[in-house]
């Protein structure tokens, strides 16, 4: 019979790994950072490292449960990945969903291999994305800030243009301010434009060579340009990214959708919880309603687990999710009110007459 802890009922472990091979500060982190993660995510279980030996004590579920993270975390650190706390929480949740599952392999896949570091799925979320994208010619990637889904989508154009699957590369994003506000800052159009669009080339030369950006732009092989510039094309053998599609109007993302032409990819991402247009509805609300059952279009849904900022961005995330929700309630609850209150007037109008 297993021993059982202090009270008897919970069946007690104990575990003893040797890690070999492998830094100790890349498994557990600078500080011991990462091991800090695992602590938190499994508070019952005690975790002791002494040089390359880490024991663990505790119910014997969760012994079992740290033990096979930290096997999996040292996969992947020989896999090459360099860990950080969304690796471990997102392995963690792994593994609680499903014992036989294996986060290194999930995770373990690079899309790039760029100037020594790998862009690859930090989170199931994104790993499932990353997937769509691949699987289908448009892809919505619809999650809060932080979770990746232009980085990555921008990663999987370069990889479909360094494999020759795609013969260009166009980002755009909608300039919401492209009016009378722009008119006042000096120098060009271009030079209006591009403050809006600077996010897509830092990301680019994150990604590629900063000596090759310039010359692909100069030869059109890579296209960074506002929204209003796609009207009147079709769009072949490309791979198209649609940036801040929140900020596009229904028109606008109807005349966008249907720029594509042979041998394309389209991934549209955005945030409908940061809506900047002054008036109007949102081409990215819009569309979810209308498109969401049509083959080979797929909407990605990304939530404050993804996101792979520094940890309290998720926290802001769900605290304004939660705020919205309750102000959404409160404006549903005064309408009904009102509702309420127009139809005792109109009865007591018709009485009176």
């Amino acid at each position: 019979m297993a021993p059982t802890d202090a009270d008897g009922g919970t069946p007690f472990g104990e575990a003893h790994l040797h890690v070999d091979g492998i830094a100790m500060v890349r498994l557990l982190g600078p500080q011991d950072r990462l091991l800090t993660t695992i602590e938190r995510q499994y508070p019952v279980v005690n975790v002791h490292v002494r040089g390359n030996e880490i024991s663990l004590s505790g119910p014997a579920d969760d012994v079992e449960a740290v033990r096979r993270l930290i096997e999996e975390l040292q996969q992947m650190v020989r896999n090459g990945q360099n860990l950080s706390p969304v690796e471990v929480t997102t392995s963690a949740r792994i593994l609680d969903a499903d014992a036989s599952s294996s986060p290194s392999d999930l995770l373990g896949q690079a899309i790039l291999q760029t100037r020594g570091r790998s862009i690859r799925p930090k989170t199931l979320g994104q790993k499932q994305y990353v997937d769509a994208i691949d699987e289908n010619t448009v892809v919505f990637g619809i999650g809060p800030a932080g979770t990746g889904k232009t980085y990555l989508a921008m990663a999987k154009a370069v990889q479909a243009l360094q494999r020759k699957e795609v013969e260009r590369i166009i980002l755009t994003r909608p300039a919401v301010e492209a009016g009378e506000r722009l008119g006042y800052l000096p120098g060009t159009l271009t030079d209006k434009i591009d403050p809006y669009l600077r996010p897509l080339y830092d990301a680019l030369n994150e990604m590629m060579d900063p000596e090759i950006v310039p010359k692909l732009l100069a030869a059109g092989t890579i296209e960074v340009a506002p929204l209003a510039y796609m009207r009147g094309r079709t769009l072949n053998n490309s791979f198209i990214v649609l940036d801040e599609a929140q900020n596009t109007t229904p028109e606008q993302m109807k005349m966008f959708l249907t720029r594509l032409g042979f041998g394309s990819k389209m991934v549209i991402t955005g945030d409908i919880t940061q809506v900047d247009l002054p008036t109007g509805t949102s081409g990215l609300q819009v569309v979810t309603r209308i498109l969401d059952r049509i083959d080979d279009i797929h909407f990605a849904t990304l939530t404050s687990a993804d996101v792979v900022r520094h940890t309290l961005v998720g926290q802001i995330v769900d605290a304004y999710t939660k705020y919205d929700q309750v102000q959404m309630a409160r404006r549903e609850s005064a309408g009904q009110h009102t509702d309420h209150s127009s139809d005792r007037d109109r009865r007591y109008n018709t009485s009176k007459r």
